[in-house]
């Protein structure tokens, strides 16, 4: 998009700036206010400093603390040899012109500090924010094979998260893995990637022909229907029970010198693997049973992620690998020499193929076991080859606890041994911590389900406090469970990913300090600014932003304006925590605002201003918390 014809143009012109601005890399000013000024800046400092403009431009970093000001200069960054970077900064200082966007630089240490001259910010950023709602702070140009070519497509991130065990609890690694790989869902997508969400079922092997023998015996078709999740749970408890008490059974009988062979011979374990059989030899009866029990499971999933503002492209599972896809996998890394027979298993030993500790490290897994069953790596190797020729995809990130690091290094590690490399470089695990403690009031838990329900009920009763506000909430049921989920996501976001944190109920669900209900609140009350005010937003955009004056005003459209550079930080990063850590940092700054910018009781031009800077600031903080997976409330 060049700047001559664009509404950008329009406004440098207004501002006195020359135009086209001149294109850098990675500088995207329709998109990000800030690169304006990046520009504006690069195109000064090469004349002062002598430096090429390849350089300057990337090297102009935004500050996470204002009042180090709006951008700063490592000075070292310009790699100019023979002068102290005190003394070059201020050399370019006595060389610097005045600037219709900033103001002149300051030395600090080895830092140059540009301040924005916040009049000439606002003109440019409010209009922007007003203008491109939603999609402020997105930019679909990243997500480009080609920023410059746009024809040759965009490129595809394949995420796979959450990948529950079906019928087996939805435990809190679980829970982890859906809000981070949403959360990175949401930021590729604004970024213009096209983005596949797939969730990785486990929903294959000999537990299902148990769950199957669960069924005929203690099944019911009722409880299937209405809730198959927690139903499909208790049957496979209940037949696990049964099938340790055979187990000490034989054991017992053994001790006594007795023959234990028909419980061997007929018991469950030998019925469950038999069955299991049977779907592996696509036996109509037994896949049909397997694939009810799925599609009921999947059907219910879809609800609960429904309620956290996810979806996935693809269901795919252990279930969908192809037996020939993992033959070939098989002979494939017999012929590279990778596997090799130890004890009648196939196992990879990792210090044969990497010299010293590195290899040792990774250790020797096993990718057969000697009754010719597959492991997990194996499947999981032919999984990433039939998604590489399914969607051709540029990268694939895994969200998997921490726990599963070694696994995770060995299957990249075994793909590039097998004469891969590419494919291997392609993928990344993003790792997460542990949840300490995570029950539900009425004991552990073990389901989302429950700890969804159980918040929700913690924040009624936390609406339920405050009567007169309450009656003013339209549904309040819906609104405490939305105020739950928040503060589940918000608990769960507010460290850096690779942190464990213990699960606490109380301190989540409060309205005090930086919590979801904190956050919601914030946008609630941003809402009622503008129910209030009952202002056209015809006549807001018209709005005279030089009377926006005031240290307070000025400190807001300053922290507003970051949030592109966030989120573009955030694609580095790839954490939560950095969104999120900015959005309590913009709500300190408005809750601090209200009593010196008041809307009603100010004269009509100042009041006009003031409600574009809210609007303003409402849109950032509703597009951030929906970047998180967050549905923000308008009233609470």
């Amino acid at each position: 998009m060049t700047a001559t014809s664009s509404p950008l143009a329009e406004e440098l012109k207004k501002l006195s700036l020359t135009t086209p601005l001149p294109k850098y890399p990675n500088c995207f000013p329709e998109f990000n206010p800030v690169d304006i000024y990046r520009a504006h800046l690069t195109s000064i400092l090469t004349e002062v400093t002598g430096v090429d403009a390849a350089v300057v431009y990337p090297a102009l970093q935004w500050t996470q603390t204002l009042e180090k000001g709006d951008l700063v200069l490592p000075i070292p960054a310009l790699r100019v040899k023979g002068k102290k970077p005190l003394e070059l900064g201020e050399e370019w200082i006595a060389k610097f012109p005045s600037s219709p966007l900033v103001h002149k630089p300051t030395v600090d240490g080895t830092f140059l500090k540009f301040f924005f001259k916040v009049d000439k910010l606002a003109e440019i950023l409010i209009p922007s924010i007003l203008k491109r709602q939603t999609a402020f702070g997105q930019n679909p140009l990243l997500g480009l094979k080609d920023t410059e070519n746009a024809s040759k497509g965009r490129k595809r991130i394949i995420i796979e998260f959450s990948s529950p065990n079906i019928a087996k609890p939805f435990h809190a690694g679980h829970l982890r893995s859906t809000i981070i790989g949403g959360f990175l869902s949401n930021l590729y997508e604004g970024a213009g990637w096209d983005v596949v969400r797939i969730n990785y079922l486990g929903d294959w092997g000999k537990q299902y022909g148990l769950l199957a023998l669960g069924f005929e015996k203690y099944g019911d078709e009722k409880a299937l229907e209405v809730d198959p999740i927690n139903h499909l749970y208790e049957l496979y408890v209940n037949i696990n029970k049964d099938l340790t008490a055979e187990k000490e059974e034989i054991t017992k009988l053994e001790s006594e010198g007795k023959d234990a062979s028909h419980l061997k011979n007929e018991g469950l374990d030998e019925q469950a693997r038999r069955y299991f059989k049977a779907m592996v030899d696509n036996d109509e009866k037994a896949i049909a049973q397997w694939a009810r029990f799925r599609d009921m499971s999947i059907k219910r999933y879809k609800e609960t992620y429904a309620r956290l503002n996810i979806h996935f492209d693809d269901y795919s599972g252990e279930s969908q690998v192809k037996q020939e896809k993992m033959d070939f996998a098989a002979k494939k890394m017999e012929e590279m020499g990778v596997s090799e027979v130890s004890e009648g298993a196939v196992i990879v030993d990792f210090s044969k193929h990497i010299k010293g500790k590195p290899g040792k490290s990774l250790e020797r897994p096993i990718i057969k076991k000697k009754d010719g069953t597959a492991l997990y790596l194996t499947r999981d190797i032919s999984e990433m080859m039939q998604r590489e020729e399914k969607y051709h995809f540029d990268q694939m990130i895994y969200v998997v606890a921490s726990q599963q690091d070694l696994h995770l290094k060995q299957l990249f590690k075994i793909i590039e041994l097998m004469g891969y490399p590419e494919l291997a470089a392609k993928c990344q695990h993003i790792n997460f911590g542990l949840v300490h403690g995570m029950s539900t009031r009425k004991g552990t838990v073990k389901f989302l389900d429950d700890i969804l329900r159980d918040v929700g009920e913690k924040m009624h009763e936390v609406m339920q406090k405050n009567q007169a506000k309450y009656e003013q909430v339209e549904n309040p049921l819906a609104t405490a469970d939305i105020l739950g989920i928040s503060s589940v996501m918000v608990q769960d976001m507010s460290g850096k990913r690779i942190n464990n944190y213990t699960f606490n109920m109380d301190a989540m669900t409060s309205f005090e300090g930086d919590t979801g209900p904190y956050l919601q609140y914030a946008h609630a009350r941003l809402c009622s600014i503008t129910r209030r005010a009952g202002l056209a937003p015809a006549e807001v955009a018209l709005a005279n932003l030089s009377l926006l004056t005031e240290p307070h005003a000025q400190e807001l459209i300053r922290v507003i304006s970051q949030y592109p550079d966030v989120v573009q930080n955030t694609l580095k990063t790839l954490e939560p925590t950095t969104i999120l850590t900015y959005l309590f940092k913009m709500t300190h700054t408005l809750s601090s605002s209200y009593d010196h910018l008041r809307i009603v009781g100010s004269e009509r031009e100042l009041m006009l201003a003031r409600m574009a800077l809210y609007d303003a600031a409402r849109v950032v903080l509703n597009n951030g918390m929906r970047l998180l997976g967050l549905t923000p409330v308008e009233r609470m």
